[in-house]
């Protein structure tokens, strides 16, 4: 089944903590169940995103690296 992405963050060249702080500010715009996408180079988020998730109760979708870009998928909980 294909997401679909409600938002997008590029957090790319942002260094911690900034690319979460950004995060949780477009995440406070959004509605619960709606889908944003992260794009960063901060090798940080790698730690710092799934912890986020975990700890406000959205549902990480997806993570992954290409060439020194991660991405993350993330579901917004209620």
């Amino acid at each position: 089944m294909k997401v679909i992405i409600d938002n997008h963050l590029e957090a790319s060249g942002l260094l911690c903590p900034e690319p979460v702080m950004l995060l949780h500010q477009q995440v406070r715009k959004m509605q619960p169940g709606q889908v944003i996408k992260v794009t960063a180079t901060d090798t940080s988020t790698r730690r710092d995103i799934p912890s986020f998730c975990q700890f406000l109760g959205h549902e990480l979708l997806t993570a992954s690296e290409e060439e020194g870009t991660y991405i993350y998928v993330i579901r917004l909980g209620g």
